[in-house]
C-alpha cells in the first residue's frame, strides 16, 4: 500500500457515457465490469478515464479507458485517490483492441511493410521498411472493413514512400471485441491472399534502377531547326530513380532509322526504352511503327490520362547475359546526333537482362507539363508490373492533371 502524495494531488473519474458506469459498447453488447479494490486491479482493464490534477501545473488524462493496470500503477492510483476502479473483465471468446490491433496487422501486412512498435490505444500503424512503390489491394481492404467493429486506413495505391513512412493504420473499433470477429477478418484476409496468390492487403514494392535508352524523334530536332527540351526532362525523371542513361539518340521521322536505334540501345545494355515524339496521327509520326518493328510482344496505344492521351507502352523479348564492353553505337550519325553517357568506357560483365524490356513513348505533352501520365506509369514499371489496356483504361478515374500554377504532385489528385 502506498502513501497519499504530500503535495495534494487529486484525482476525479471521467466516464465516457452520461451514467457514473461505463458505457456499452456501440453493438449493443454490455461490457462485463466490476469495481474492484485497487490492489488486486493487477492484470485488469480500466473500464474509464482517470484524470490528474497539479494545481498550478497541469489537468489531463493520467490513465485511459482500456489501459491494463499494472503493479507500477497502484502507487500512482491510490496518490490520485482510487482505492477502488471501474474494471473491465475480458472472457475467453473476447480480446482487448490493443491484442486485436496486433492480430490484424499481421494479417494485413504483405512484404516491405512493418508495425510501427506497439499499439497505441487500440491503434497501431504500419510503416514502410524500405523504399518503394506502396501497392493496396482495395477489394480485399474493403472486404475487411465490411466486418464491421475492425478497420484500416490505408494511403492511395501506387504512391511512393521513404523507409520509416506510415502507411497504414489498423484497429479494433470497440474497446472489447469478439474474438470470432478478428479471427474471421484473418480468415479473409488469408483465404483471398491464398485463392489470388498474392501476399498482404498492404505491401510496399522495392523499384529496380533503371538502365534507359532514349531515342528523341522529329525532324526539327534531328536536323537543328529547334533545341530539344525532351533530353533533360528524361534525364531527370530517370535519375530520381538512381537510374542511368546508357544512352540519348536523336533521329529523324524515319521509322527504320528510330528502330536501328533502339536496337543499338538494348544491345547497349538497356532495360527500358524511353522515345519522345512521333506519336500523334500526324504522317510524319512513325515512331509507333518503328516500335511494332521490333516485334514487340505487345504494344498498347492510347491512354485515359491527360496530359497523356497518346502515350504507348509496348515490350519486346530480350534476354541474355551479356559479357561484353557495352556501348552505344552510332550509325554515320554526327556527334550532335547521339550522346553517350561513360557507355563506352563501362564494361558490363554477366548482366542479366529481363525477358521483357519495357517501351514507354511519351507524347510532346511530356516536354511541356511538369507531371503527366509518364510520372505515373514509370514507378509501376520499375517496381515488376506489367502495364496493359486495363491498367491504362483504370487511370481515367483521377487521371485529369488540373494544370494548377504551383504543380504540388504527388501531393494532389492526379494519379489517385
Amino acid at each position: 500500500m502506498c502513501d497519499r502524495d504530500e503535495r495534494g494531488i487529486e484525482g476525479d473519474t471521467q466516464h465516457t457515457a452520461v451514467s457514473s458506469q461505463p458505457m456499452e459498447n456501440h453493438r449493443s453488447h454490455r461490457w462485463d465490469w466490476s469495481t474492484v479494490p485497487v490492489h488486486e486491479a493487477v492484470g485488469m482493464v480500466l473500464a474509464h478515464d482517470i484524470t490528474e490534477i497539479r494545481p498550478g501545473e497541469y489537468k489531463g488524462r493520467a490513465f485511459k479507458k482500456g489501459h491494463v493496470i499494472k503493479e507500477e500503477d497502484i502507487c500512482h492510483l491510490q496518490r490520485l485517490g482510487k482505492e477502488r476502479l471501474y474494471v473491465l473483465h475480458i472472457g475467453k471468446e473476447e480480446l482487448h483492441e490493443d491484442d486485436a490491433a496486433l492480430r490484424l496487422a499481421t494479417a494485413l501486412m504483405g512484404e516491405g511493410v512493418e508495425m510501427q512498435g506497439e499499439p497505441k490505444e487500440g491503434k497501431i500503424n504500419i510503416i514502410a521498411s524500405r523504399d518503394g512503390l506502396l501497392k493496396i489491394d482495395a477489394e480485399r481492404l474493403k472486404a475487411f472493413n465490411m466486418l464491421g467493429e475492425v478497420m484500416c486506413a490505408t494511403l492511395h495505391s501506387n504512391t511512393l514512400v521513404r523507409k520509416g513512412q506510415v502507411v497504414a493504420g489498423t484497429r479494433a473499433i470497440p474497446l472489447v471485441v469478439k474474438k470470432a470477429v478478428v479471427e474471421e477478418a484473418v480468415k479473409r484476409l488469408k483465404a483471398e491472399g491464398e485463392r489470388l496468390k498474392t501476399n498482404g492487403v498492404i505491401e510496399v514494392k522495392e523499384l529496380r534502377r533503371p538502365r534507359a535508352g532514349v531515342v528523341i524523334t522529329g525532324n526539327e530536332v534531328y536536323y537543328g531547326r529547334i533545341k530539344d527540351a525532351f533530353a533533360p526532362v528524361i534525364e531527370r525523371k530517370i535519375r530520381a530513380f538512381d537510374g542511368e542513361i546508357v544512352g540519348i539518340y536523336y533521329a529523324p521521322d524515319d521509322a527504320g532509322y528510330i528502330e536501328t536505334r533502339l536496337r543499338e540501345l538494348m544491345d547497349a545494355g538497356a532495360d527500358l526504352l524511353i522515345t519522345t515524339g512521333g506519336m500523334s496521327v500526324d504522317p510524319d509520326d512513325v515512331t509507333r511503327f518503328a516500335i511494332r518493328a521490333l516485334g514487340v510482344r505487345e504494344m498498347h496505344y492510347g491512354s485515359a490520362v491527360l496530359p497523356g492521351a497518346m502515350f504507348l507502352v509496348a515490350y519486346v523479348e530480350k534476354s541474355g547475359v551479356r559479357s561484353q564492353k557495352s556501348g552505344v553505337r552510332g550509325q554515320r550519325g554526327s556527334p550532335k546526333n547521339q550522346r553517350f553517357f561513360g557507355a563506352e568506357q563501362s564494361e558490363v560483365l554477366n548482366t542479366q537482362h529481363s525477358t521483357l524490356i519495357p517501351i514507354l513513348g511519351i507524347p510532346a505533352c511530356g516536354m511541356y507539363h511538369k507531371t503527366t501520365i509518364f510520372d505515373l506509369v514509370l514507378p509501376r514499371i520499375l517496381a515488376g508490373e506489367q502495364i496493359g489496356r486495363e491498367e491504362l483504361a483504370e487511370m481515367g478515374h483521377g487521371g485529369l492533371c488540373l494544370n494548377c500554377k504551383e504543380c504540388r504532385y504527388p501531393l494532389c489528385p492526379f494519379g489517385k
